[in-house]
């Protein structure tokens, strides 16, 4: 029998839908947790263990400290004992401005910066003179952005509108800001044609003021009369006022906002670094910062491997683990000065997991939230090796995952369900791999991958020709119209750049459904996300004769103690949080006034607490039975209408956004990797609704690394071979039958 102490002992797990539940977790080895999306999972995982060993590591820390620390309420449970310190992994995407690179989120970045003020040559001595906000400042050439920016005149105008109804696309120079009410009551313009119909000459001056040496002026009306005022032309105006200046001290826009209007090109005079030509001038072996922040992390390691003095082969020597952990995790191709935003979901997962497993500490409980989400089946097996590495290194492994692979290598699985949400809540397995296959659970239902025996014929394609945006290499390709197609390829391959770049450049009308998060609030339900809930206050207001606000917990129908929220949160001083529900409401969030009226004998929290069944039956009106209908079709026909979007499983986040997408009239369809964080059994719901999207008479397209999604397909594309520079091509291009014979990275293991 094994030592308890060896053991992470929980007991009576209450949290969300848990249904006070016991478990115990090894230590020191591999644990996996499955089950359908919305079981508990993460209610285990996150919500107690996590939070926990977080609060409990919290309070080791004097009081004064802790109150600059984040603060965690203690879970409901009975008993939580023998917890190890947490290093949590999440799914939540990557932050980030459009600033941040791979060096500086991976903390690089301050090293390299360290090492050539420390053996740089000529020497600059201060580490910071080597970013952009050194004493030397930034490249004098493109202000420090590393490109030239300058407005894109086909971004900044809608040719197609006049100057009232916002021709003008930028925010602070359109109708809703001074600027833009001036351009229409200044005289110099007709407010009331669409630009394209502006004379030759009136084009000129409103686009580039007027000619040399010359000055126009237009009277801008305020309290006092007409101020003269001068007109300098809109690309003159927008460059001086905000690519000329610090726009970060500007209030009503953002650098983002700026970099929109705008196309840019490398700057030739700091090599895209944005440094200053002296710090540009300080080398290592010939190499200056931009040059190493440019090599691809290969190349990088080999020139810091190089590194012969003492204290540079120390600061170096500190890079070296990040470096090597990237490219261990099949990242070897990219480069420091990468930025994050241009990443693929498969890229971005394996950066996020490299950052965390620099440390050398052991007896830590690692926590991973289905960490094969946006992973090639080829780099799933890099993922593996890490973990056992880890483990290796006397710690525990805690993974929430529904890949069949991560499974085969655990110690222990233990399956939540048997259903979602309140079907769920309960542990219906825990046991070895071999054990599992023969229990009946959900997981261990094995589904045999058919290959789609008999595709859809086609006769039209959407064609792209030279796409080259990122790593494209200028490639054309045909895409079937009205049948099922899977882009798969390795992480990085150019799958997004084509489908969620080049595609809808060339037709806009296509739906796309991207990984971008959701708002996540406790004040957004189901009901508010799918846009059916100011039909079911108009519903109350009409029956009732009140206004509709009254039915809003977020209006006049809050309840006046808690203010709509359902709890309070009473200051406890420096002692742990506490959320207590309102007495006031139970709850509810609504007030009593609120809560005395009824429609078909329910008040307004007993119809948010019908669920997507039920709520199909109670209903009459159209609109709201269509978009309920949309949530079924995905299959979360258990949540509840009243349900929080902050409580929903990653798994319910992808599916809900689906629906959203759903209820749009459209015939294209571009879905990113929409099985990620979904089980088995969610998948074939998904399946069987895209087959029937296309027997409809849509064009279904799926970025995809899901092997079962590929072989159900009718076409498969595939990018690559590799990623970064080592992808941007088409490698295949076929029937999953004919997938078969080829030799690519993803066939090999669709066989």
């Amino acid at each position: 029998m094994s030592n308890t102490e060896d053991e992470i002992i929980l007991r009576g797990l209450k949290a969300n839908n848990l249904k006070n539940i016991d478990l115990n977790i090894k230590k020191k080895q591999i644990t996996v947790f499955a089950g359908v999306s919305g079981s508990g999972k993460s209610s285990v995982v996150f919500d107690t263990l996590a939070a926990e060993s977080r609060r409990q590591m919290t309070m080791n820390y004097p009081m004064y400290v802790r109150n600059q620390m984040p603060r965690y309420e203690r879970p409901p449970a009975d008993l939580m004992k023998h917890l190890s310190p947490v290093v949590v992994i999440e799914q939540r995407p990557i932050g980030g401005n459009s600033r941040s690179t791979v060096g500086t989120y991976m903390d690089i970045d301050p090293l390299i910066r360290l090492l050539f003020s420390r053996i740089g040559d000529p020497p600059i001595t201060s580490a910071t003179d080597f970013s952009r906000n050194g004493s030397f400042r930034h490249c004098p050439t493109c202000n420090g952005f590393g490109e030239i920016v300058a407005p894109d005149i086909h971004k900044l105008i809608d040719a197609e509108k006049s100057l009232r109804d916002y021709a003008v696309q930028f925010k602070p120079l359109s109708p809703s800001g001074w600027q833009g009410r001036w351009m229409i009551t200044g005289g110099l313009f007709d407010p009331d044609i669409p630009v394209k119909d502006f004379s030759e000459e009136d084009y000129r001056l409103f686009v580039h003021g007027p000619p040399e040496g010359e000055r126009v002026f237009a009277p801008f009306h305020t309290k006092n009369g007409p101020q003269p005022h001068e007109w300098d032309g809109l690309l003159p105006r927008f460059t001086r006022l905000y690519i000329n200046r610090d726009v970060s001290k500007l209030a009503q826009t953002s650098l983002d906002e700026v970099l929109a209007m705008t196309s840019r090109a490398s700057c030739p005079t700091c090599q895209g670094s944005g440094l200053n030509p002296q710090v540009l001038a300080c080398r290592i072996n010939g190499f200056n910062i931009a040059d190493y922040e440019a090599f691809e992390l290969t190349e990088l390691m080999a020139e810091l491997e190089k590194i012969k003095d003492s204290v540079g082969s120390t600061i170096a020597g500190q890079a070296i683990p990040s470096i090597r952990q990237l490219i261990d995790l099949g990242l070897s191709y990219l480069s420091l000065s990468r930025k994050m935003g241009t990443l693929s979901g498969g890229e971005a997962q394996r950066v996020k997991i490299a950052r965390h497993l620099g440390s050398s500490l052991n007896n830590m409980t690692y926590i991973f939230d289905e960490p094969t989400a946006s992973l090639h089946p080829g780099e799933v097996d890099l993922l593996l090796q890490m973990l056992k590495r880890i483990k290796e290194q006397h710690n525990t492994v805690v993974v929430i995952e529904h890949d069949r692979s991560v499974m085969k290598i655990a110690d222990e699985i233990i399956e939540m369900g048997p259903g979602a949400g309140v079907h769920g809540g309960e542990v219906i397995f825990q046991g070895k791999q071999g054990e599992l296959e023969r229990s009946s659970t959900a997981t261990a239902l094995q589904q045999t991958r058919e290959i789609n025996p008999h595709p859809r014929p086609f006769a039209e394609s959407f064609s792209i020709r030279h796409a080259s945006m990122n790593n494209l290499k200028n490639i054309a390709v045909a895409i079937p119209k009205n049948v099922l197609v899977s882009v798969c390829g390795v992480s990085g391959s150019g799958k997004s750049s084509l489908m969620l770049g080049a595609f809808p450049q060339k037709y806009p009308e296509a739906i796309m459904v991207s990984q971008s998060p959701i708002g996540l609030s406790s004040r957004s339900t189901l009901a508010t996300y799918m846009g059916i809930m100011d039909d079911i206050r108009a519903i109350f207001a009409r029956e009732t004769g009140q206004l509709a606000g009254l039915f809003s917990f977020n209006s006049a129908g809050a309840c006046p103690v808690c203010d709509g929220k359902g709890v309070t949160k009473p200051d406890v001083a420096f002692a742990d949080p506490v959320t207590v529900t309102c007495e006031a409401c139970g709850g509810t969030r609504y007030s009593d006034e609120a809560l005395s009226y009824t429609y078909k004998r329910k008040n307004i929290v007993k119809v948010l607490q019908l669920t997507i069944e039920e709520a199909g039956d109670f209903f009459d009106r159209p609109k709201i039975i269509s978009r309920v209908n949309t949530l079924r079709d995905v299959g979360l026909e258990y949540l509840t209408l009243g349900q929080t979007t902050s409580s929903l499983s990653g798994g319910e986040v992808q599916r809900l956004k689906l629906a959203s997408h759903l209820q749009k009239e459209g015939q294209i369809y571009i879905l990113d990797e929409p099985s990620s964080g979904l089980h088995v059994q969610d998948n074939a719901k998904l399946l069987t609704l895209f087959q029937r999207l296309v027997d409809q008479g849509n064009s279904v397209m799926i970025i995809e690394h899901n092997l079962d999604f590929i072989a159900a397909s009718d076409w498969v594309i595939e990018l690559g071979p590799g990623g970064g520079k080592h992808g941007g091509e088409v490698v295949f291009e076929g029937t999953p039958k004919e997938m078969l014979y080829a030799d690519t990275p993803t066939a090999k293991w669709l066989e």
